[in-house]
């Protein structure tokens, strides 16, 4: 099996990940920040290096990196712990399920909210999100770059209209943390959330949300923190507040791993490797008849590639690349919002995602067996 469905795990996983997971559970088998022997201390030292690895790369503080079981749950914390009832959030048009969904919960009940259409020019889509402020508007919850297309919001220039505004902005780092530099300062970011095992190459059951602190989080889970013991109310500081129970230590240790082996190969050249792929994708399949690819001219992308062949359903397509030994992703990839704003709610679509260990020959391969797909063979 030839592996490009990365947008929705990477695969394989560094060498270094493995190891570091495999031996998790022996030289760290103690529970972090839960006793005082020599054992649980070495594993809560492991694991508040990783927050330091996280703080750094993503300029923040340590006390301020939250670890959690995936994005999903991390978006859940944030958008659930800030909003009040009666405020108005905006969020895009391409938005994963892991924001529309916690959103609409919240305004069947609490709040209001809007959906600021994304257009292929940047300043379109500030002066849409700009007209769906109002005097109730708390903040802007989106994707830092579309899991479907691969679109980048222009999350920076979405930073700044939120500092200036006074309003909190919480980015979805899904697709774009481990592929593009970011900066919670430089971008403006109140609270990052992303998943571990993505771009940052962990393994699976590992996210984070990473805070600049100036926006309280009210916990949603309630429990032991190995903090404040004798009190029944939670801990109000942070990472304890919103860390209730034992947290996943093989997972984050993985994590460490991870982000290592971006520091030592560096971001851009991961990035850089990966668009060099998709471009090969593009220009093997756009000449083909019945082939459909999903980008506009003027906007940019991250290295995702979403197609169709037209004659088909994309889980049809994805099906027949399966058994063709290929695996990308068919269907809708939990993001209603981003289809319907594609028109792709009839087929939904074929999502092409490479990672640092593609190699330009298996890309030759998927362009060979799409070809004969769209030919009927």
């Amino acid at each position: 099996m030839i592996y490009f469905d990365n947008a929705a795990t990477t695969y394989p996983k560094p060498d270094s990940v493995l190891q570091a997971a495999r031996a998790a559970p022996v030289e760290y088998g103690g529970n972090p920040g839960r006793s005082g022997h020599s054992m649980s201390l070495k594993t809560a030292e492991a694991v508040y290096a990783v927050r330091e690895k996280a703080a750094k790369m993503f300029d923040a503080d340590p006390e301020n990196v939250v670890f959690t079981l995936n994005c999903t749950h991390a978006l859940n914390l944030a958008i659930k712990g800030v909003a009040v009832r009666g405020e108005h959030y905006i969020i895009s048009s391409l938005e994963h399920n892991s924001v529309a969904r916690p959103v609409h919960a919240l305004a069947q009940r609490e709040i209001s909210y809007s959906i600021a259409r994304v257009y292929e020019d940047d300043e379109r889509t500030m002066k849409e999100i700009i007209s769906l402020i109002n005097p109730y508007t708390k903040g802007i919850i989106c994707t830092m770059g579309s899991n479907v297309t691969g679109q980048i919001l222009p999350f920076g220039k979405i930073g700044e209209l939120c500092s200036a505004r006074g309003l909190i902005f919480i980015a979805d780092g899904a697709q774009v943390c481990g592929v593009l530099p970011i900066s919670l300062k430089n971008d403006c970011i109140n609270i990052l959330c992303m998943p571990g095992h993505k771009g940052l190459y962990g393994i699976s059951g590992t996210g984070m949300l990473i805070t600049d602190g100036k926006y309280p989080i009210h916990h949603i889970m309630e429990g032991g923190t190995g903090s404040t013991s004798l009190e029944l109310n939670q801990p109000d500081f942070l990472p304890d507040s919103l860390e209730s129970g034992t947290v996943n230590t093989v997972g984050i240790i993985s994590l460490g791993a991870g982000m290592d082996y971006l520091a030592a190969k560096g971001i851009d050249n991961v990035r850089s490797a990966e668009d060099t792929l998709c471009s090969r994708f593009i220009n093997g399949v756009r000449s083909v008849d019945g082939v459909k690819i999903y980008r506009q001219p003027n906007a940019k992308y991250l290295p995702i590639v979403l197609f169709n062949i037209e004659s088909k359903n994309s889980e049809e397509t994805a099906t027949e690349l399966s058994d063709a030994g290929f695996a990308l992703r068919g269907g809708y990839h939990c993001s209603g919002l981003a289809h319907r704003s594609l028109g792709t709610l009839d087929v939904g679509g074929v999502r092409f995602s490479p990672s640092a260990f593609n190699t330009a020959g298996e890309v030759d391969k998927l362009i060979s067996a799409v070809k004969r797909i769209a030919a009927g063979m």
